[in-house]
């Protein structure tokens, strides 16, 4: 078994215009106040980190994780949510979507995509100068406009949608191969990879792809009433990444999983600060370190009720609390006997 690293905070939640959130000198030592070991970087957000510059310049690398490590917290992953988001963008979201892109890929899906992939590419290479082994993101979606079949969805259209999201991850993943770099899809609604059914079809349609794997987040798992324990032991072979995020989920006689359009506050299933919703972390835990999970526990602070640099604040410590320094020997080993091959037999009753 190994040790958890942590604890990490994912950085996307609290970049702003003012300082010390508008540079990655201030953040760096702004989360290592709050107590964080760790941060995971929003590869969009130039405030921070000069993507082109990083998958070209190892040199910048090392002066970037460097400015961190003075300020005393390490670079855990690269982030590239949005950007992958826009790998695959059905036409409806066209819109909504096109401000995660730059200005100039506005209104044309076409550039849009291309540029997605692009920076997908820049991450991953990023990622190997910095010497991290896996890279944050979402897989985009065709299909999630038919998640709920009404009217009756056309025999083929999911199998056709997910076809060519495989087509459009599968170079993606081939150049995190070459750079040996895990593409960690978080599993999440408003993705086509939201539960482990659906990225089992995607990574049917990649070959079983090696650098397909999972961002284990237990608070997306629980607004859908997936049993987000037995996941772990599921998919422990390809759970690489892990956000500690909370959440809970309150049905009423008026309103259950999609929330009648609700408010975050309002709705039946919220997302909360870590240890204020239904998660059972110490389970958790428990179940990432026997299955030998030696990656980061990363907050992703999303909270509908608490101020962010409280929750900031206190998650770095829930973390801490719930890493479990794993035992170098077994608990009876005071009362082990001593023994070998022959006394083995002799206690069988084996000649």
């Amino acid at each position: 078994m190994k040790t958890i690293k942590g604890p990490g905070l994912f950085l996307a939640q609290f970049a702003g215009d003012d300082a010390p959130f508008n540079s990655w000198d201030g953040i760096t030592k702004w989360a290592a106040d709050c107590g964080y070991a760790g941060v995971q970087v929003p590869s969009w957000d130039a405030r921070f980190i000069d993507l082109d510059k990083a998958a070209s310049s190892k040199d910048y690398c090392d002066a970037f994780k460097g400015k961190a490590a003075e300020n005393g917290v390490e670079v855990t992953e690269l982030s590239t949510h949005l950007q992958g988001q826009l790998v695959a963008v059905h036409p409806a979201y066209d819109e909504g979507f096109d401000g995660f892109t730059v200005p100039q890929m506005r209104g044309n899906p076409k550039a849009r995509q291309e540029w997605a992939v692009d920076q997908v590419k820049k991450a991953i290479s990023a990622s190997r100068n910095m010497g991290i082994g896996a890279l944050a993101s979402f897989s985009g979606a065709l299909a999630w406009p038919y998640v709920y079949p009404w009217p009756q969805r056309p025999a083929g259209l999911i199998e056709t949608a997910f076809d060519e999201l495989a087509r459009r991850w599968k170079p993606i993943l081939d150049h995190a191969e070459e750079n040996g770099v895990d593409i960690c899809y978080e599993i999440h609604p408003g993705e086509d990879l939201h539960d482990g059914v659906t990225f089992e079809m995607f990574l049917e349609r990649v070959g079983n792809h090696a650098r397909a794997n999972m961002l284990y987040d237990p608070s997306h798992y629980t607004l859908q009433c997936l049993d987000y324990l037995d996941n772990i032991d599921i998919y422990a072979d390809r759970i690489k990444m892990f956000h500690v995020k909370d959440a809970e989920f309150n049905p009423t006689g008026r309103q259950g999983v999609y929330s009648g359009y609700q408010s975050w506050v309002n709705r039946a299933g919220r997302f909360r600060s870590p240890g204020d919703g239904q998660v059972d972390f110490g389970a958790v835990f428990s179940k990432l370190t026997a299955n030998d999970f030696d990656g980061w526990a990363v907050v992703e602070w999303e909270c509908c009720l608490k101020h962010p640099e409280d929750g900031a604040r206190e998650g770095a410590e829930f973390v801490r609390q719930h890493i479990i320094r794993v035992t170098e020997r077994a608990f009876d080993d005071f009362a082990d006997g001593g023994t070998d091959e022959a006394a083995n037999r002799r206690m069988l009753g084996l000649s």
